[in-house]
Order: C-alpha cells, then sequence, then structure tokens
C-alpha cells in the first residue's frame, strides 16, 4: 500500500508544480489554491508512504517522479522545450526511481524476523 500512497503523492507532486507556474506569483486566485491544496496533499500521502518505506527511498521516488512528471506535463501544458539531454535525464531519473523499488522489494524479501521479548 505504501507505494500506492507514493504514487498519489507524486500525482500531486507534479499538480503542486504545475499550478504554481500558473499562479504567475500567487496572484491568480484559483491557481494559488490549487497549489496550497496539491502540496497538502502531496505531504499527507507522501507521509503515509513514509509509515513503511524508508524516507530516503520515498522522499528520493516522489521528487524524482514528481520531477518527471512535472517536465512532460510542463512542456504538454506550458509548451516547455524538450530535447535529447531532458530524455536522457529523465531515463536516469526513472532507472533511479525503478533501482529504488527494486532494492526496496529486495530488502523487504531478505529480512530476517525480530523476535520481540514478551
Amino acid at each position: 500500500m505504501a507505494w500506492i500512497y507514493l504514487m498519489i503523492a507524486a500525482v500531486f507532486e507534479v499538480v503542486f508544480a504545475l499550478a504554481t507556474n500558473a499562479t504567475h506569483g500567487f496572484t491568480v486566485l484559483g491557481p494559488s489554491l490549487l497549489t496550497a491544496a496539491a502540496a497538502s496533499g502531496g505531504i499527507f500521502f507522501l507521509s503515509l508512504a513514509l509509515r513503511t518505506l524508508d524516507v530516503g527511498v520515498g522522499y528520493t521516488v516522489w521528487t524524482g517522479i514528481g520531477s518527471v512528471g512535472t517536465v512532460i506535463f510542463g512542456t504538454l501544458i506550458f509548451h516547455e522545450s524538450l530535447n535529447v539531454w531532458k530524455v536522457l535525464a529523465f531515463v536516469l531519473i526513472i532507472g533511479g526511481v525503478l533501482g529504488l523499488k527494486i532494492s526496496d522489494s529486495l530488502a523487504n524479501r531478505t529480512a530476517a524476523p525480530v523476535a520481540v521479548a514478551a
């Protein structure tokens, strides 16, 4: 469930970044309110994910997906430039995110059960 919470948090992160751009320095009410709501939602779902995930993994994945999503949607919505270097950077970020997910799964599989004293 932690990874689902993390994906929801990442969606909020993308909305937060895109809405922040649309606020024009917090002078436009609608995007300003959306920015605040998305920031709150992102942090809330990130905190749920961090109940089980290591903070280093969770936060890094959250910001990585948020970064890639922001650039992709920034290109589509705000017509920002996209070039081969940005695409290469995305591939590296996504590779890092997948590597963290795999390492987290492997660590959970190999973790020895902890005995609890009564």
